[in-house]
């Protein structure tokens, strides 16, 4: 049986000398290489997807692959497809990387520039491994077969605009509905998530950022849950500590929490950290909240050109949120639109501070009251961005709801013919 042989490598030369190579080796099936990490997690998952034996035996990982650091990847992979082989490429020899390769789930490291020995004498061993695992668990191969969970992030246009109150409730439309899910405060030395939610948890965020491995149970005892059924992992009681939380503490973290959870919002303020730019660098969809003044949009405008000046996020990529929006303000949705250069969300947030003081106070935001105004845009904001789950009996009552109203159109019909 030939072995399959999947590169990841973003570098074009090193792409010709892989493939070169890899198709020279015995019995191994070489296919089409993948340039960046989303495209190797996103091709994976689609393989797993249709069945486990479609997937590769072998990966074969580039050093300079991005936009998620090479070791980084490997874990991520090594976590969510565990029969598959990781071969890490890299010109670094020596024992620290080995160890941290190991540590991250790699079988195996080859060194730059490549050898056909070194490169064949790996493969061999790795696609062994991998077709003695698959034979061991046998159908039972606990695989994430879906895309990964959907990162969405919230920021802030500057403080003050309503994004903490925008990521929570959107957290508790998506577990509402059915879908787990995970409500992560980055904003790390001013969080407002648990002031909110009404927490006092000893455990935040911090806690995993010196851990490099993040299993299951050490997840589940930095993790709070809520009453409402939402997972929070909150920002450190004390600012000072933020500092920890590195950007790639962030992706670690957000990794290990996109593979749990259907769900992962992320709270990352209005000041712009390490993690914050490795939050929005990876999510799926990244809201910036603004009010319909001038001091906000114009805030909106500089984040939005700086994430580009930075190449965190393109003007184009990124979702802007209009926050105690009326229909009599002279700025309008449309140009915010012009004026930052991004995309506008459909859903704005009416003004009505009324109706959220009392529960901001109390800290019991997730008690507003179903029938307000602000609720329910947020909500239908949650809905809008494909976080809501639409329960089934909505979808039997509205089936039922055509079926009644044709049997009645049939019934007069019947009527008016008699």
């Amino acid at each position: 049986m030939p072995t399959r042989i999947l590169p990841a490598v973003g570098d074009a030369d090193a792409v010709r000398s892989l493939t070169t190579l890899l198709s020279q080796l015995p019995d191994a099936e070489p296919v089409p290489p993948v340039s960046d990490s989303t495209q190797l997690v996103d091709t994976l998952a689609r393989l797993a997807a249709e069945s486990v034996d479609e997937l590769p035996e072998v990966v074969v990982v580039h050093e300079r692959i991005g936009p998620v650091p090479a070791l980084e990847l490997v874990r991520e992979v090594a976590l969510r497809f565990p029969a598959v082989g990781v071969i890490l490429v890299t010109t670094d020899v020596g024992p620290g990387l080995f160890a941290a390769a190991m540590d991250s789930g790699a079988r195996g490291l080859v060194t730059l520039p490549l050898s056909y020995e070194d490169l064949a004498n790996r493969v061999q061993a790795v696609a062994q491994w991998s077709v003695g695992v698959r034979r061991h668990l046998g159908h039972g191969t606990d695989v994430f077969t879906g895309v990964g969970g959907t990162v969405v992030t919230v920021s802030g246009a500057k403080g003050g605009v309503g994004a903490t109150l925008t990521a929570v409730q959107l957290a508790l439309a998506a577990q509402a509905s059915g879908r787990s899910t995970a409500l992560v405060d980055l904003d790390l030395q001013s969080g407002d998530v648990a002031s909110y939610l009404d927490v006092q948890f000893r455990r935040s965020v911090v806690d995993l950022a010196a851990i490099t491995d993040i299993s299951p149970r050490i997840l589940a005892e930095a993790v709070f849950r809520h009453d409402t059924g939402v997972a929070l992992l909150l920002a450190p009681a004390e600012g000072e500590r933020g500092e920890e939380v590195t950007d790639r503490a962030a992706r670690q973290i957000l990794g290990a929490l996109r593979s749990r959870y259907e769900v992962v919002v992320v709270d990352c303020g209005a000041q712009l950290s390490g993690a914050g730019a490795a939050a929005v660098e990876l999510a799926e969809r990244a809201l910036l909240v603004t009010t319909p003044d001038v001091v906000a949009v114009r805030g909106a405008k500089r984040t939005v050109r700086m994430w580009d000046r930075l190449q965190i996020r393109k003007a184009e990529e990124t979702t802007v949120v209009v926050n105690r929006h009326t229909r009599g303000t002279e700025i309008q949705p449309p140009l915010i639109q012009k004026i930052t250069g991004t995309a506008i969300a459909a859903t704005t947030v009416p003004a009505n501070f009324r109706e959220l003081q009392a529960a901001v106070d109390a800290g019991r935001v997730h008690a507003l009251d179903g029938k307000g105004a602000v609720r329910q845009a947020l909500w239908a904001l949650a809905a809008e961005l494909g976080l809501v789950k639409a329960p089934e009996t909505a979808l039997v009552r509205r089936a039922g709801g055509r079926a009644r109203a044709a049997d009645r159109g049939a019934a007069g019909f019947r009527r008016r013919r008699e």
